[in-house]
């Protein structure tokens, strides 16, 4: 489902819906990293040029063969950004023209640089310092390797001296958009959620707002920890309407954790996986995002929607927290769910071309000249 009918519904939609987004409000936390950006040198030619490894498996090969002896890999660094799924979901999501707050770890008790022009498009809380991520890019993937030390300084009681119970409540209990995103690095996350479902939700009133949950590759957690966290994101679903959100590999985690068989990677098989992963946390939406398309189970029935693939990005990092952007734009405007998912593979696709978060603009001269 994509054809040039749905594209051209959909950008009249969002031209005519652009003066709306700039009134709606966003609250999202609560990662941050700094990531540099690497390409693998496997030919250096002179001191300027380099012909780069192209795949992970080529990766692989080179170390598993000097498993017993010993290898130099060269990394050059391509580029420095901010990272996390937070801030670069956020900072999507203030492309768009969205009012964004922004809680996380960006430096402590003063913003790292590289957050200073992501502060200077959004509100942006900091309560403890940065993760770093050298962030290794191919053309068929990448490999993310963290430093986590400082993301224990993420939790509940930081969050109430460091930023302030009531501001937390007043951002988390009014913005259109709430994001929790990053739960498998942020390790006191379920901690957070127990007590914003204990303290804050309960006093919460209005109509129900739009709740956005990554939980963000949670292989290396353990099944009871990722079987409660679920249990928790079904919990929010009482106060707003939950989206959880998962790329193809989290989505066959999840799958495996919940006893549900995950051996179909076809459209038509991850579309039934979705569908049963819905039927098991009863949330508003799942919605699975492969790298050439997307599809997703709500409360209006299943979708799937073939992507802008391109086999050589620019960038790729920060693909998926694009596409979260794009398909909780179309969520909050009211969007069928198969054009949330238009909206979402735009976003990731003018991206991973670009290297640049979309406007609403950008948004629609994709649509309308989706690429060949």
């Amino acid at each position: 489902m994509n054809s040039p009918e749905m594209r051209e519904k959909t950008a009249a939609q969002l031209q005519v819906a652009a003066g709306r987004v700039s009134q709606m409000t966003a609250f999202v936390g609560l990662d941050g990293f700094v990531d540099d950006i690497l390409h693998v040198v496997d030919k250096r030619e002179s001191a300027e040029k380099y012909v780069r490894l192209p795949t992970i498996a080529q990766y692989a090969e080179r170390l598993a063969a000097a498993a017993g002896r010993s290898t130099n890999v060269e990394l050059v660094s391509q580029l420095t950004k901010l990272g996390g799924n937070g801030p670069i979901m956020a900072n999507a999501l203030a492309s768009f023209g969205l009012k964004v707050s922004y809680l996380g770890i960006l430096g402590y008790p003063n913003l790292h640089p590289v957050f200073a022009e992501f502060a200077g498009r959004a509100e942006v809380h900091s309560i403890a310092e940065p993760g770093y991520t050298d962030a290794l890019e191919f053309e068929d993937g990448k490999i993310m390797m963290g430093k986590h030390q400082s993301l224990k300084q993420m939790n509940w009681e930081n969050i109430k001296s460091r930023f302030g119970n009531d501001k937390f409540a007043g951002r988390f209990g009014s913005a259109d958009l709430v994001g929790f995103v990053n739960w498998t690095m942020l390790t006191y996350m379920s901690d957070i959620w127990s007590a914003v479902l204990k303290e804050i939700c309960p006093a919460m009133k209005g109509p129900k707002r739009k709740l956005f949950i990554d939980l963000a590759d949670p292989e290396k957690r353990t099944s009871a920890d990722i079987l409660h966290a679920l249990e928790l994101i079904a919990r929010f679903q009482q106060y707003f309407d939950v989206i959880l959100g998962l790329n193809e590999k989290e989505s066959y985690e999840i799958g495996k954790h919940l006893g549900l068989k995950t051996n179909n990677s076809t459209p038509d098989g991850l579309q039934k996986l979705c569908q049963e992963i819905h039927q098991r946390i009863p949330v508003d939406t799942i919605v699975v995002h492969p790298t050439a398309f997307a599809l997703a189970s709500g409360a209006d029935g299943t979708a799937v929607v073939k992507g802008p693939f391109t086999p050589k990005p620019k960038i790729t990092t920060g693909a998926g927290d694009h596409f979260n952007s794009g398909f909780c734009l179309g969520k909050l405007l009211g969007f069928p769910t198969s054009s949330c998912l238009l909206t979402g593979v735009a976003t990731s696709g003018f991206y991973v071309r670009s290297g640049q978060s979309p406007s609403i603009t950008d948004l629609t001269d994709m649509l309308r000249h989706w690429p060949a």
